[in-house]
């Protein structure tokens, strides 16, 4: 709607999404903003373009993420259709690259035809978020290997910010399905290590709702709930991690009829011996994060 801001932009506000630009207006050479983090967008100097129609958005994440390397039309058609494409695919899909190119406008350097098909390269002043993420979580790797984790735990969470609702939210098609399946995986890992980090702070009673949400969301995810029981036992309920272990047992036992892997019992063991090493130690003054 009229005056909504979009992630990222530093709160400016932004047309509707599906609002058409009015006719003839002067297109800016501004930077772009492509946002696949949610619903698939394109932003110009803080405005949101219309993407156009659910294929015509496939086409322009299907691009992004070969992350400008050349796709051939018969592995575009098959990315946004499948096997029951329309008789005029590929009509429509060169349709929607011509939109995507006034769309894109004056920029006419982003959306290439090369090699029998199309590559969307964004310039070095864009911004496209899923490039952003990978910046922060190698950042947030670092740290994390350094002994930072005051700093690790901030970058984190800003990849976590990053996203905007489901990725590809409504974006049709077989290849759009399976990105957002890794998507969804790659967020659930951060939301990990961002917890990770968070117990490493000190940051224990904080913690507890959301491994407590996660755990009961992702019963199978042994991690989340080796973090939820040291989170536990760190708040003084050594009783509850003890439940937490048990439940752990009973689930995994029948769902894939196996014990828990290795690290979960040695922290089981840890806890009921009141393993001194399960404290947490004093955080270090963390770094400033670096512009």
């Amino acid at each position: 709607m009229p005056g909504e801001t979009v992630p990222g932009s530093a709160g400016i506000p932004c047309h509707d999404g599906d609002a058409s630009a009015p006719e003839g207006s002067p297109a800016t050479s501004a930077a772009l903003e492509f946002l696949l983090l949610g619903p698939v967008r394109v932003v110009r100097d803080g405005v949101e373009q219309p993407a156009g129609p659910p294929q015509q958005r496939a086409l322009l994440a299907t691009l992004l993420l070969h992350e400008g390397h050349p796709v051939g039309v018969s592995e575009l058609v098959d990315s946004l259709w499948g096997e029951d494409p329309p008789l005029r695919a590929v009509a429509a899909l060169r349709t929607y690259a011509s939109r995507l190119r006034r769309l894109l406008a004056p920029r006419s350097e982003v959306l290439v035809s090369e090699a029998g098909g199309y590559a969307l390269r964004p310039g070095p002043g864009d911004r496209v978020d899923l490039a952003v993420l990978d910046e922060l979580c190698a950042r947030a790797e670092r740290a994390s290997l350094e002994g930072d984790a005051a700093l690790a735990h901030r970058l984190y969470g800003r990849a976590l910010d990053l996203w905007d609702g489901e990725a590809l939210a409504g974006v049709p098609g077989p290849a759009a399905e399976t990105h957002r399946n890794r998507l969804a995986e790659r967020r659930l890992v951060l939301r990990e290590l961002h917890l990770c980090a968070a117990l490493e702070c000190g940051l224990h009673a904080e913690s507890v709702s959301d491994l407590t949400a996660l755990t009961s969301s992702h019963p199978m995810r042994e991690t989340l709930r080796e973090l939820l029981m040291l989170a536990l036992y760190r708040c003084g309920r050594q009783g509850e991690a003890l439940a937490v272990y048990t439940d752990t047992r009973r689930v995994l036992d029948e769902e894939l009829g196996v014990e828990p892997r290795a690290e979960l019992r040695e922290l089981h063991r840890r806890i009921l011996s009141a393993d001194p090493t399960l404290d947490p130690a004093p955080a270090p003054a963390a770094r400033e994060s670096p512009a």
